[in-house]
């Protein structure tokens, strides 16, 4: 191969890929002008989200009822020890990411290609946030895209505390079950500021699997999940040895 055809080889690939470099922009342009305007949740609360929207749909092609089950609380209403239980379980960084926890997604990441599988997720509390309530489900590049720009629209127009306020009252708990105070009066025939650290600890282990894992269950998942937790909230030292010890026995 002469130095001319290298020469032209070379210029070739360059404008490849300058051209997908062009088209790259353009779509991630066009889709950050094309997202949802966020800046409406500052004081509004949405009435309903994507995902509630997408178990409706699930449950009517089932032919099966669906019934919403959702009142939404203040903040200050939610107990401090479940926000850190949550926290920690599900971004214990949310406070001082922008929206992404880049050494989190990094691990994850590496976890699943290890794996070969979907192994371990790597979304924030804002993502999570993001896909919950204006996407679906699936795992396409594009939708990730979107999630990505959504969650940063979010920490732009939003404060941290506020986010994690929407959060706590639109995550699923169970079947048709949204929200920390729904998922109480559920789960334990209670409002979401009575309840006790054993309770705590087991709506919080619901989370990863809402629809297959039961609060009030003995399952040994959610025994491990519940162990897990309450080892986290002793390290950060948000429960003495006491509570710990007083409350661990339930989840042998």
């Amino acid at each position: 191969m002469t130095d001319k055809t290298i020469i032209k080889k070379i210029r070739q690939v360059k404008y490849i890929i300058s051209i997908l470099a062009c088209l790259v922009l353009m779509s991630s342009l066009w889709l950050y002008f094309n997202l949802p305007d966020v800046a409406y949740l500052v004081k509004a609360n949405h009435k309903t989200t994507a995902f509630m929207e997408l178990r409706k749909a699930q449950a009517e092609v089932k032919n099966k009822q669906y019934r919403l089950k959702q009142t939404w609380v203040n903040f200050e209403t939610i107990p401090a020890l479940l926000k850190k239980a949550i926290r920690i379980t599900e971004d214990s960084s949310f406070y001082a990411h922008k929206g992404v926890d880049w050494f989190e997604l990094q691990a994850s990441i590496k976890k699943n290609m290890k794996a070969g599988r979907f192994a371990r997720g790597g979304s924030t509390i804002s993502q999570q946030l993001a896909k919950n309530i204006y996407l679906s489900t699936d795992k396409s590049l594009f939708r990730k895209f979107k999630e990505l720009f959504i969650t940063y629209r979010l920490e732009k127009a939003l404060s941290k505390d506020r986010i994690f306020h929407i959060y706590l009252n639109v995550i699923e708990f169970g079947p048709g079950v949204f929200g920390v105070q729904a998922a109480s009066r559920y789960h334990f025939n209670k409002d979401v500021d009575n309840l006790n650290l054993a309770e705590i600890v087991r709506l919080t282990a619901v989370i990863p699997r809402p629809l297959s894992i039961s609060a009030s269950a003995e399952s040994s998942r959610l025994k491990w999940k519940s162990r897990w937790i309450l080892n986290k909230l002793k390290i950060y030292k948000y429960i003495t040895e006491e509570k710990y010890n007083a409350v661990i026995y339930e989840f042998k």
